[in-house]
């Protein structure tokens, strides 16, 4: 563990402001110029559960440890507490020297001035950066800035689906528009079954969600120049398309309002659910007792027609970077470990565990990552996905809006009517809480 000062821009202590208060870290213990053998590392949790990550993970750290000595003190962290532990510390002067952040709070982190900057100096540490896919480099900071963090995972959304419960309800084709998606949707619960899952209390995923929608329907939710603009007509019809898989088509199950730690993914492997939109979801499925045979993958659905780029967006540029805090005291340790974790040999064996991408070009090209699978995957970063925008407060927007679509869940959950009028409201006290420019 290490400690550092950060000068915090208002744009991560607003996001504190609205954050769950958690620990940032321990005392610090080693890793520094006296103790150069230890590094603290905070993972995200990319696995079925914390402990299938350590199962992965540890074997490949004790790897590293015995090619340079230093040992690397894992910590799991669960994604409801990630964003939170990060932004504590970073004013708290406490936290790891290496972590996983989502891509998509690159830019966030890199205004608190707490993390490493990956210059072309660094970038050569590990390789250089001509060695990662273009598409992920868009999502490690504010264009025009050297980046916060490396890519680590590469990921897309798609639609998944049970091939046994389609069958059982008529299904012939896995749904290619939102209309086909609550049709079969319908069809799934007329035979008792739950026709896609939501976790409608991960505010991560609600923003994932609602900004492909909102690029089918022509928002951004933020201007050019950087402003929130939530209350657009494009936004508030995304986020009430969303929420009306649950409030109006009924075809979410009102507990899903509650989900927050993968129970949608469980549901699906348990038989309870027909559909659901996720990220590299084959190890979990696995993990879960359900074979590659039982389940599909199709690209997530648009508006009509086929996926491609604008309106017709079906996923946002998912992905894990890794970052060094600016100040660790072992900042040697930490580049050497990043470019392990970045190595062709460790990028085929840790996306291969987790059913992800690499953002290393010579790994991608292992034939693994060819497999139907993950090439549905594979071509919507390639050809359908954009990047959430790299602004300074993304991450108070993944946490105002994230929670008005919660509360939007629970309102449709408990019977309450989910209207344009009350949708826009929710989006209104969203961006009255976010900083003024």
């Amino acid at each position: 563990m290490r400690r550092f000062r950060a000068a915090v821009t208002g744009a991560v202590t607003l996001s504190l402001a609205f954050a769950a208060t958690a620990c940032g870290g321990g005392s610090a213990t080693g890793g520094g110029d006296d103790s150069p053998k230890t590094l603290t590392y905070w993972a995200s949790n990319q696995g079925a559960s914390i402990e299938v990550d350590k199962k992965v993970l540890q074997p490949e750290l004790d790897k590293f440890e015995k090619q340079t000595g230093i040992k690397v003190k894992l910590e799991v962290v669960p994604w409801s507490d990630l964003l939170n532990r990060i932004l504590t510390a970073t004013t708290s002067g406490q936290g790891p020297d290496v972590l996983n952040i989502g891509n998509t709070w690159s830019a966030s982190l890199q205004a608190s001035g707490a993390l490493l900057p990956w210059d072309e100096k660094n970038f050569d540490r590990i390789g250089g950066r001509d060695r990662f896919v273009e598409s992920a480099l868009g999502s490690t900071g504010a264009p025009g800035q050297d980046p916060a963090a490396v890519p680590l995972y590469s990921m897309a959304y798609a639609l998944y689906y049970n091939k046994k419960l389609f069958a059982e309800a008529g299904i012939a084709e896995p749904p290619a528009t939102w209309d086909e998606l609550v049709t079969a949707g319908k069809k799934l619960t007329a035979k008792g079954k739950n026709g896609i899952g939501v976790e409608g209390s991960n505010l991560s995923n609600n923003i994932h969600q609602v900004f492909v929608l909102g690029k089918q329907h022509g928002a951004d939710f933020f201007t050019p120049d950087g402003k929130p603009d939530f209350t657009s007509d494009g936004a508030v019809a995304a986020v009430k398309q969303y929420v009306d898989l649950m409030a109006k088509h009924k075809i979410v199950a009102p507990g899903n309002a509650e989900y927050a730690q993968n129970q949608s993914l469980s549901d699906f492997s348990k038989g309870k659910t027909g559909m659901l939109l996720w990220q590299t979801a084959s190890a979990t499925f696995k993990a879960q007792g359900m074979k590659d045979e039982d389940w599909g993958v199709a690209p997530a659905p648009v508006q009509s027609g086929e996926p491609g780029t604008g309106t017709a967006t079906n996923s946002m540029v998912a992905g894990i970077n890794m970052g060094v805090f600016k100040n660790t005291d072992n900042l040697d340790g930490a580049l050497k470990f990043v470019n392990f974790m970045t190595s062709d040999a460790e990028q085929k064996i840790l996306n291969k565990a987790y059913g992800s991408i690499p953002p290393v070009k010579t790994a991608q090209s292992d034939p693994a990552f060819g497999a139907s699978a993950v090439a549905v995957l594979r071509d919507t970063l390639a050809t359908s996905a954009t990047a959430l925008p790299q602004v300074p407060e993304e991450s108070q927007f993944e946490t105002v809006v994230g929670t008005a679509v919660k509360e939007l869940f629970a309102d449709a959950a408990a019977g309450r009517a989910v209207t344009e009028q009350s949708v826009r409201e929710k989006l209104e006290k969203a961006q009255q809480q976010m900083p003024k420019k």
